[in-house]
């Protein structure tokens, strides 16, 4: 089994420690993404993982053998990185085999790992082409090729997707899952700060803040139970909207007094020792629904008007100082900016964090 396992690592540059103690266990064959916003400690973390930077505590094992000191190239892993690396003057076949000639492989082993990676991304009719030949997508795709040589235990990609257009992103993601696929023994790593990349490819998904892990999980268990705040506002977009709350009666279902003296309730358990304590109420924009009833979670004047056509979004402002209230609608609304407008929601699909940003939904 081609597990990957870390305790405790940790990482330090000097006096300041950028990676704290992260415990992680990722299986043989499994797609695992580390999310996170700028400067999280997620490309720290992956090139831990490949040995080009040095752990400075913890434990690393790559398929039960301890690789804390051992050099990259000894590891039996592949990493695909944000720029394409290839050799220019260099053929597209020239740079896949480029590491398995260096690493002493017969002439015919070559070129049937070449071939057969070329083939599954389908570069075949692109072998003898240089690199400006190709575009932008198809210089991923040879930069992909040639970790897939090396035949690796762990694939590392570090934000492959980031110097694509929309239209190209989305084609090579659909490449990556479908390699995913091909290759489902091989343990597959994956940086991205885009949550779509993160949430349609990932078995699991690892979200990073300052260098802490704060949930793991699949893609659809962080979107449905977020642990904390931070997570609920960074799985989903546009971000899950958060009103400040205060509990006026707790047990099975926990009554608030939203901002603005609206009151509601939600079907999530909590603590009589709850009651009295300031909260933060969320919902996402896509579980929004107007209604014209007198049972409506909260209304507010629309401040703009986004008709995207297959959505719209309403921005609502009057209810968190500073920041709109967003509602992803589906289809086109006839609603104008200055209208007053109410929401509801289903109550299963209603989010409650304590005062530290924990979600009373997670125990």
């Amino acid at each position: 089994m081609t597990g990957l396992v870390l305790k405790d690592i940790r990482k330090s540059y000097g006096a300041v420690d950028v990676i704290h103690g992260i415990d992680l266990d990722i299986k043989q064959g499994e797609f695992v993404v580390f999310v996170g916003p700028s400067g999280c400690g997620k490309s720290t973390l992956l090139r831990m993982i490949a040995g080009l930077e040095e752990i400075s505590g913890g434990e690393m094992t790559i398929d039960g053998e301890r690789v804390n000191d051992v050099p990259p190239s000894k590891r039996g892993i592949a990493m695909v990185f944000q720029s394409y690396a290839l050799y220019p003057h260099m053929t597209v076949f020239d740079n896949m085999a480029f590491g398995m000639r260096i690493a002493g492989e017969s002439k015919e082993e070559i070129d049937r790992r070449v071939r057969s990676a070329a083939d599954i991304l389908q570069l075949t009719k692109y072998l003898d082409r240089l690199p400006k030949a190709l575009s932008g997508g198809q210089r991923q795709r040879v930069a992909i090729g040639r970790a897939i040589c090396r035949n690796p235990k762990v694939f590392l990609f570090d934000e492959p997707l980031s110097n694509l257009d929309a239209a190209l992103r989305v084609a090579t993601r659909i490449e990556i899952a479908k390699l995913n696929e091909q290759m489902a023994d091989t343990t597959m790593i994956y940086v991205t700060h885009d949550q779509v990349e993160a949430m349609t490819l990932a078995d699991r998904i690892v979200v990073l803040s300052a260098g802490h892990i704060e949930q793991v999980g699949p893609p659809l268990e962080l979107y449905e139970r977020p642990a904390n705040l931070f997570v609920a506002r960074f799985i989903g977009s546009p971000a899950m909207n958060i009103i400040p709350a205060k509990i006026t009666a707790a047990g099975a279902s926990t009554e608030l007094e939203l901002t603005g003296g609206r009151r509601s309730s939600v079907d999530i358990s909590t603590a009589a020792s709850e009651v009295g304590k300031t909260a933060s109420f969320g919902v996402r924009p896509e579980d929004l629904q107007i209604t014209t009833g007198e049972d409506f979670l909260f209304e507010g004047t629309v401040s703009i008007v986004e008709a995207l056509g297959e959505v719209t979004l309403l921005y609502i402002d009057g209810l968190v100082q500073g920041e709109p209230i967003i509602a992803k609608i589906p289809g086109i609304l006839d609603v104008k900016r200055g209208d007053r407008v109410r929401f509801t929601a289903d109550k299963a699909k209603l989010h409650l964090f304590d005062a530290a940003g924990k979600s009373y939904r997670a125990s």
